[in-house]
């Protein structure tokens, strides 16, 4: 296995959210430090193409924006540098990322970037935002129509939601019974009260679909 796939797949195992069903279960990952070296990898960046990402999801410069699944802030800290009269939301499950995560944007000067502790069925949001994204954790969220259909009162006008997750062929990732394929997470979506708004292809392991509330 390639060091790149190695990673990958290393990321996708230690996400801060699983499922086993329909249900949440919440996997401890209180070694933040440990987990910045597979999260914050500089190999990442040749698959997750994370300056890619953020080009793509075209933020204003004051835009609010949550990262849901934030971990280490492997997307939180390029989306506070993407915003800098803008504020960024990370939030995780896990007590050790949201505390790693502050000190982090206090080491890195973000005032404008804050983690907050999430409930399994709420990401906390302390206030409503233009854009939420979700990094490989749609498939490890429970009850995703009431989730995302309780997120919408958390969008601003205009609000969209971003959910980058893996391919159903996709070398790497969650087991494949685990997997949601992007025509799944459109009719889930749409349930929700959501539409597609734009895809994108870039992205080798992943899809990448932004959806805004139905009108």
């Amino acid at each position: 296995m390639s060091r790149l796939l190695f990673l990958a797949t290393a990321l996708a195992a230690s996400l801060a959210f699983a499922q086993q069903g329909h249900q949440p279960m919440h996997h401890h990952f209180s070694d933040a430090e440990r987990w910045a070296q597979v999260f914050d990898d500089p190999a990442r960046a040749e698959w997750q193409k994370p300056d890619q990402v953020i080009a793509a999801l075209a933020l204003a410069p004051d835009a609010r924006v949550a990262d849901i699944g934030s971990g280490t802030g492997y997307f939180s800290v390029r989306m506070a540098r993407a915003v800098p009269q803008g504020k960024v939301y990370g939030a995780d499950l896990e007590p050790d990322m949201v505390k790693y995560l502050n000190a982090r944007a206090a080491k890195e000067k973000l005032p404008n970037l804050s983690s907050i502790l999430a409930a399994p069925d709420d990401p906390r949001l302390p206030e409503p935002v233009d854009l939420v994204l979700l990094v490989d954790t749609y498939h490890h969220i429970g009850a995703r129509l009431d989730y995302f259909a309780k997120l919408r009162d958390r969008l601003r006008p205009g609000g969209r939601v971003a959910i980058i997750d893996f391919k159903a062929d996709s070398p790497t990732g969650p087991p494949r019974s685990g997997r949601v394929a992007p025509e799944e997470v459109e009719k889930e979506m749409i349930r929700a009260g959501y539409r597609r708004v734009a895809a994108h292809d870039f992205l080798p392991y992943q899809y990448f679909l932004v959806f805004a509330p139905a009108r």
